[in-house]
């Protein structure tokens, strides 16, 4: 028998998918998941040719509201050399009641945004109230993509943005200032950046820390959205241990995150040193920060619940307003 199904592509699925609303559907699918109301498996990986590139696949069922799909996401390093994007993705949509294929989604754009969005989250719950000053380690999409969406959970005064190229850091303030009403400043070093920062964002693709721990002050909120391996690191490992941390997924983070699973290994915690997951923080089920001088850190690893919310959210405003291109199986 014939399946129909939508298919949506970055641009569709950027028109419909607004920050705002992409914070608050990232917020509730982590409650969920730290509710234990997702089926989602840890990823699947792939480590692809002699570049070591990455496949991972990314599947959850949410019951309610129902949504079953998987995410299909590759980081190919190179890729640059060919003008194509090192991180690509493709999302599937099933019906959670047949298992027939709803919709096939460009993921690149959703990978990018709900990213943002759930450091979005960390930050509205364990940031100060006051924090203003943003610090910002790395240049790519998902530094953009931060800015944006920090935005929506704090009043920004001051971004910081470093990246070990000059020109990368001058096409940021370039291309980001029209957007924003806020000064960005090209720091010539990762220190200059981040001291005095009270919301410090890590999106690089280094797999050696790339900021100090005595550069940290106290009272800081550190988002680390990088080494999404467990042979990579983004933080000084001091500072790991110095802060609260928290994660998405925790038993994601003990098998993945190199900044918990490397520390681990040397003996410097255990993993009763990740405090608990961001959903908890969202159901209240555990306490977040405790003063005005607690370092805070939250380590991301993206889960698939976050994929398929979010394109099940696209799926059904494309399916409202006929947005998309309807195929045949």
């Amino acid at each position: 028998m014939a399946q129909h199904f939508r298919l949506l592509n970055e641009r569709q699925v950027h028109a419909l998918l607004p920050m705002s609303d992409l914070i608050a559907a990232m917020e509730a699918a982590l409650a969920k998941f730290s509710a234990r109301e997702v089926l989602q498996p840890i990823r699947s990986v792939l480590t692809v040719g002699p570049t070591k590139a990455y496949f991972g696949l990314m599947p959850a069922f949410v019951p309610s509201p129902a949504s079953l799909g998987a995410k299909l996401v590759t980081v190919f390093g190179e890729n640059h050399r060919k003008r194509l994007p090192s991180h690509m993705a493709t999302i599937l949509l099933l019906d959670p009641e047949t298992g027939a294929l709803q919709a096939i989604l460009d993921g690149r754009y959703i990978t990018e945004a709900r990213t943002a969005a759930v450091s979005a989250v960390s930050t509205r719950f364990l940031a100060k109230p006051d924090a203003s000053t943003l610090a910002i380690i790395g240049s790519g999409v998902q530094a953009r993509s931060h800015l944006e969406a920090y935005q929506h959970v704090r009043q920004l005064k001051e971004v910081r943005l470093w990246s070990p190229s000059a020109r990368s850091r001058s096409s940021f303030v370039d291309d980001m200032s029209p957007r924003v009403n806020v000064p960005i400043i090209a720091a010539d070093t990762a220190e200059a950046a981040v001291r005095g920062a009270d919301l410090i964002v890590l999106v690089t693709s280094s797999p050696t820390p790339v900021i100090d721990d005595a550069w940290v002050g106290d009272g800081a909120h550190v988002v680390c959205v990088g080494a999404c391996r467990p042979t990579q690191q983004e933080m000084d490992p001091p500072l790991v241990k110095r802060g609260r941390l928290y994660v998405d997924s925790s038993a994601a983070a003990v098998v993945e995150a190199g900044d918990v699973v490397m520390n681990i290994a040397a003996g410097l915690f255990d993993a009763s040193h990740i405090r608990g997951e961001i959903g908890e923080l969202v159901l209240g089920r555990i306490e977040g920060r405790s003063s005005s001088t607690d370092i805070t850190i939250f380590k991301s690893l993206g889960m698939a619940v976050e994929d398929v919310v979010a394109a099940d959210l696209v799926f059904r405003r494309a399916a409202e307003s006929g947005a998309g291109t309807e195929l045949l199986l």
